[in-house]
């Protein structure tokens, strides 16, 4: 078997020009692993700007939600979570039921477009229901019909489904929050391109139950800084020991 290690197996030296690539390519690797944990400190700090904005957003006063005219520039960066409020009345006849998963227990987020004013379409999540209350008739209270306004978190659209599981419209299986898919599902016209999540105001008969939007970011970047740091620091301190040991064994060897 050949050996590729710094070490020889005869106790010879090194030359020259092969301690020279040994150290060469521990730099090499030292300067890449020292410019991953560089990278992974500017994440940091964009996570943590992210955080501060969106924390921002959340606990401002609620402005109107995002007509036609501003649908184009809402994004994820420059809209999620924003806490918006919009007026108008629910078409009922047109919910949607969404798999969900929440500190509740499992049952359905419940999807209703709301017609506002100018004619255009916001899609609201009304909140949680248990999987016993899926069907609208067993919660008559809460489906509202007079004009109304609701408030909460603006949420940016979720296609296609989750990484498990896959909405089937025609079989009224919903996985994701998909405003598009829905809005084709239920042959709505002029929706805007996100949904709402509504806020903890109670709803008539107490469902469904809103404010439950969970706000989380995983944020390991100082984790992974210091993991890179680290083994750059180790990298370094081999290649400094393998010229010192080099070094021994060229003196012993005279």
């Amino acid at each position: 078997m050949t050996d590729t290690s710094p070490n020889t197996s005869d106790g010879k030296p090194r030359s020259t020009f092969e301690l020279a690539i040994w150290v060469f390519l521990l730099l090499l690797l030292t300067t890449l692993l020292i410019g991953l944990g560089t990278w992974q400190v500017e994440r940091l700090h964009w996570k943590l700007d992210l955080i501060a904005r969106v924390d921002a957003r959340v606990h401002a006063p609620a402005v109107p939600a995002p007509g036609p005219a501003q649908w184009a520039g809402v994004t994820a960066e420059s809209s999620e979570y924003k806490h918006v409020q919009a007026s108008g009345t629910f078409l009922n006849d047109k919910e949607t039921q969404v798999y969900a998963s929440t500190v509740l227990g499992p049952g359905y987020w419940v999807l209703t477009p709301l017609k506002q004013a100018d004619g255009t379409l916001v899609i609201i999540n009304r909140g949680f229901v248990p999987t016993d209350k899926r069907n609208p008739v067993t919660r008559p209270a809460g489906q509202i019909g007079a004009e109304t306004t609701v408030a909460g978190l603006l949420r940016i659209n979720e296609p296609t489904g989750t990484l498990l599981r896959s909405n089937v419209p025609a079989e009224e299986r919903w996985y994701s929050r998909d405003v598009s898919a829905i809005a084709e599902a239920r042959s709505l016209q002029n929706v805007a391109p996100y949904f709402i999540d509504a806020d903890d105001t109670k709803n008539p008969g107490d469902l469904p139950v809103g404010g439950l939007t969970q706000i989380t970011f995983h944020n390991s970047h100082l984790v992974y800084a210091i993991t890179w740091y680290g083994l750059a620091v180790m990298t370094l301190g081999l290649a400094i020991f393998l010229v010192y040991f080099e070094r021994q064994r060229a003196k012993a060897g005279r």
